[in-house]
């Protein structure tokens, strides 16, 4: 905003055919043309002088129309105050005003058309002063022209007066309908900018949970199962010349670990539950996938359930679920086969408790904290649920992961 009455340069326009000085600038058309019409009216019904001066007079004030149109109106509606060309445009229409004014004194109601213009166009301090200027010398003139009465003198000097404090209350209400026009331009800017801001942030942050969402998914389900897959078949290699019969099993036992992968990753792609949850409840699930770990270790898996069995939420079975797939993947990688197995599932008021204890090496407490998508992905998906999951045990003291969810029944 310049000193005043003028707003920001040419460049605050820009992307906003939506700008509220825009947008409301045909009030400001009509008005002019309403003063313009009304100046012209007057001058030609006017008493005196002759009808030739008249004309003269309306001549001078119609060169103002396309010299608005062409300069002065593109200048206010791009809010450009101060430049050369918004000074010479108020410098030729004061002087056509000043050179009609004295000729016929009606003329000097286009006053209120010019002095709007000059608020709206130049800085405060020069505005000031054509402002004067549009007032007073139009009556100086008039009265060295055609020698008045000193009524008359009197009564056009008072008009003056009077303009002069209309266009300075009318100058300082253009100066803040421009300022509001310039603030809200500027707020509605930063809102834009704001607003994508926002959109890029939140859509890297969906694009993050997503891509943590699918390495829990990929490696709950299939990096697990081709875990599982590169363990047969280490298995049919050492068994495939001394025990054809168990080599013929783990074969078996591949092709359907195989079938259930692509179970899985359909139901990944598709975005519906685990296949092993959608052939029936929780506990099914449960004692589907310990039948499938003793298969493939070669010791017991025992699933305990106590409590009411009933439905839960689909996010609280699939957390529950994946739980058990983890504890039972980690039994494979770090405690060995063949190591006896237990999962329970308790059912209680308000929440549900998934425990997997195994019998096997147990725990290093001195080891690292785990990294990757294993136990602290599976802390991960609790917590999303409000719930927690935490893994206990002690060297030759096997290990206990237990995942404790809220659980309120579907009804």
């Amino acid at each position: 905003m310049t000193e005043g009455g003028g707003a920001a340069a040419d460049g605050g326009t820009e992307g906003s055919g939506a700008h509220a000085w825009e947008r409301t600038f045909l009030p400001w058309d009509c008005y002019f043309a309403v003063v313009w019409a009304a100046t012209v009216l007057f001058a030609l019904a006017a008493q005196s002088p002759g009808l030739r001066v008249r004309a003269a007079a309306v001549g001078l004030l119609a060169l103002l129309v396309p010299w608005y149109l062409a300069a002065g109106r593109p200048l206010m509606i791009a809010r450009t105050a101060g430049g050369r060309r918004s000074s010479r445009y108020v410098a030729v229409v004061v002087v056509i005003f000043l050179a009609a004014a004295p000729l016929v004194g009606e003329v000097r109601l286009g006053a209120f058309a010019v002095v709007p213009q000059c608020f709206m166009l130049l800085r405060l301090r020069t505005a000031l002063v054509a402002v004067a200027v549009v007032n007073a010398v139009p009556v100086a003139g008039w009265a060295l022209l055609w020698r008045p009465g000193e009524h008359d003198l009197y009564a056009n000097s008072v008009f003056a007066v009077v303009t002069l404090m209309f266009s300075m209350v009318v100058g300082g209400w253009i100066i803040r309908i421009i300022e509001q026009s310039t603030q809200r331009a500027e707020l509605l800017a930063e809102l834009r900018a704001s607003r994508a801001e926002v959109a890029r942030l939140s859509a890297e942050r969906g694009a993050l949970a997503e891509r943590e969402r699918l390495a829990r998914e990929i490696h709950d389900t299939l990096a697990q199962g081709f875990t599982s897959l590169l363990m047969l078949v280490q298995a049919v290699q050492s068994d495939i010349e001394r025990d054809p019969a168990q080599s013929r099993r783990h074969l078996d036992l591949m092709a359907r670990t195989a079938r259930e992968n692509l179970a899985e990753a359909r139901a990944l792609v598709a975005g519906s539950a685990p296949a092993d949850l959608a052939a029936g409840s929780l506990p099914d699930a449960l004692r589907r996938i310990a039948a499938r770990h003793s298969a493939q270790s070669g010791a017991s898996a025992e699933v305990e359930v106590t409590g009411t069995v009933r439905r839960l939420p689909p996010a609280v079975e699939v957390v529950a679920l994946r739980a058990c797939q983890e504890a039972l993947a980690n039994v494979l990688r770090h405690a060995g086969v063949r190591v006896p197995v237990t999962i329970r599932l308790a059912y209680g008021d308000g929440d549900l408790v998934v425990t997997v204890r195994d019998e096997g090496c147990g725990l290093d407490t001195g080891e690292a904290p785990a990294s990757g998508y294993g136990l602290p992905g599976l802390r991960a998906r609790a917590a999303e649920l409000g719930g927690r999951a935490e893994a206990t045990g002690a060297p030759g003291r096997g290990v206990t992961v237990s995942v404790t969810l809220p659980a309120e029944e579907v009804r």
